[in-house]
């Protein structure tokens, strides 16, 4: 029987690089996270040294610059891949949105944001010492970017911020927010994106019980009448849309490339139950229907992660579409539900239990299927690109 990630191995996409981060992650998530995983899941929340211990593995940095505390001399799209799949093992995907939370929280400062910004922000969040989150969608507008109501005035020298954020991954803990506001008119033309900070009078935040996800703590935030120095505009004034788009694409690769990750972790898991469990004088592997199934879960898997493989070779040679990874994450998202679905049916009862990787791998199918924009917000922006209208 292979190991969950032996695929890499028959793939033209990764080399001995990439099995070298394979390792070094893997020796990281069996010394710091699996033992801990699970009270982490009841704690709803990760410590935050965690991060500190993650950059010292060289996780948090990878692919960011050297010059802030990263390192991307040699490294490609597809060792954050290979470095994402090795965290997904114990199945657990409020590890990586919470730990990893400024894979989506930092990109839009190194993309618009100024070089004092970048020196004074990303050393301190690619040691660990800081956390960094998004805050775009809002209460009542979901994933209609363009119609949220967040307002920043210019006052004197100053922005003064009202409105409020749902959703938000590491909210609770996140000394920065990037925060998508209105500084124009409606539209897409009026958004700029704000950096704010945690202790500036007026941002609070409540935390969210979710249905999965449990160990990443997410919240809604409050602005009343938060004051933002001008030095914390990221990019120029009505300029974010743009950058808020360009974040969501990579957004989407990593998400879809996260979901062939956990369905692996549940084919994996429903393989080692159908080889041990006897049902009717035989183990269940020996049966032709659930050989089929595993079989069947396994295409699944193979045909996504071909498809993801795909659009991040896209990305490395600058030829990738936003339709393509609008579409890639619905293939995603729709293969793991049925995979889970499928390895909760091998494991039967056992799968309703606490405690096994697919109960809670399919707890967290949802959030994978509506987080990053939903199934019809993702195909009808695909079918609007591709001149479907």
């Amino acid at each position: 029987m292979t190991m969950f990630d032996d695929w890499r191995a028959r793939s033209p996409f990764y080399d001995e690089t990439h099995t070298a981060v394979a390792d070094s992650v893997r020796r990281f998530v069996a010394a710091e996270v699996a033992p801990n995983i699970d009270a982490w899941e009841d704690a709803r929340s990760l410590p935050r040294e965690l991060h500190r211990k993650a950059a010292a593995a060289g996780i948090l940095g990878l692919g960011y610059p050297e010059e802030y505390g990263g390192h991307s001399d040699g490294f490609d799209i597809f060792h954050s891949l290979t470095q994402s799949e090795e965290l997904a093992s114990v199945g657990a995907g409020g590890l990586t949105a919470s730990l990893m939370t400024h894979g989506i929280g930092l990109p839009p400062i190194f993309a618009l944001g100024s070089d004092e910004m970048k020196r004074r922000i990303a050393p301190a969040v690619l040691s660990g010492d800081k956390i960094i989150a998004l805050g775009i969608t809002e209460a009542g507008g979901g994933s209609d970017v363009a119609a949220l109501t967040t307002r920043a005035e210019k006052v004197g020298n100053k922005y003064v911020v009202n409105g409020g954020k749902m959703f938000i991954t590491s909210g609770m803990r996140a000394d920065y927010v990037t925060v998508a506001v209105r500084t124009g008119g409606p539209g897409r033309g009026g958004i700029s994106l704000l950096l704010i900070e945690a202790g500036m009078p007026g941002f609070t935040r409540t935390p969210l019980e979710k249905m999965g996800w449990h160990c990443s703590d997410t919240a809604a935030l409050y602005f009343d009448n938060v004051e933002v120095p001008p030095e914390n505009m990221i990019g120029p004034e009505n300029a974010g849309f743009a950058g808020i788009m360009r974040n969501f694409n990579g957004e989407r690769l990593g998400m879809a490339h996260g979901c062939c990750a956990y369905a692996r972790v549940c084919l994996a898991e429903a393989v080692a139950w159908a080889t041990t469990r006897e049902t009717f004088g035989k183990r269940l592997a020996q049966h032709q229907s659930i050989r089929i199934k595993l079989a069947d879960m396994a295409r699944q898997i193979n045909a996504t992660q071909a498809w993801v493989d795909l659009c991040a070779w896209q990305v490395k040679t600058g030829k990738g579409l936003p339709a393509d990874f609008a579409m890639l994450k619905v293939q995603a998202t729709r293969m793991l539900e049925s995979v889970a679905r499928e390895a909760a049916q091998v494991l039967g009862g056992a799968s309703y239990l606490k405690g096994s990787k697919v109960e809670r791998i399919y707890r967290e199918v949802r959030v994978n299927a509506i987080g990053g924009g939903s199934e019809e917000i993702m195909l009808d922006l695909a079918g609007r690109q591709l001149g479907y209208n």
